[in-house]
């Protein structure tokens, strides 16, 4: 893909690695990068929780059902993954939204969520 060689987060730092276990982002590579293509947007790296699973399965987006056809091994409590920033505001406004890492949410996200509803939720700053 074509995408700028320097995506930074929300800090204005480069973007760090979300997690490659299991492998998240948009192109599968750990990081919430983003570029053409990336319609949902999935720039918001969160530790998810039993609670945003559901809320997310209820929305028409099941991300604990594993899908070995697509190489999805499913999400469980407590695993790190790039998320869709509008679901994240939807979560954040449903009370369901789980904690952040902004070191590693890319800065896209901020054309969904505000740096202070992120900085609420951050797990690596404080």
């Amino acid at each position: 893909m074509n995408w700028p060689t320097e995506q930074l987060n929300v800090l204005q730092e480069p973007l760090e690695t979300c997690s490659l276990s299991p492998t998240t982002g948009f192109t599968r590579n750990g990081c919430c990068e983003t570029g053409p293509g990336d319609f949902g947007s999935h720039t918001v790296c969160v530790q998810v929780t039993e609670e945003f699973l559901v809320f997310s399965k209820e929305q028409g987006n099941d991300l604990s059902t594993p899908r070995p056809e697509f190489g999805f091994p499913g999400l469980k409590d407590g695993d790190r993954w790039c998320v869709c920033a509008p679901r994240y505001a939807e979560a954040l406004k449903a009370g369901f939204a789980p904690r952040v890492f902004l070191r590693s949410t890319h800065q896209n996200a901020l054309e969904y969520v505000s740096f202070a509803s992120l900085m609420e939720k951050a797990l690596d700053v404080s």
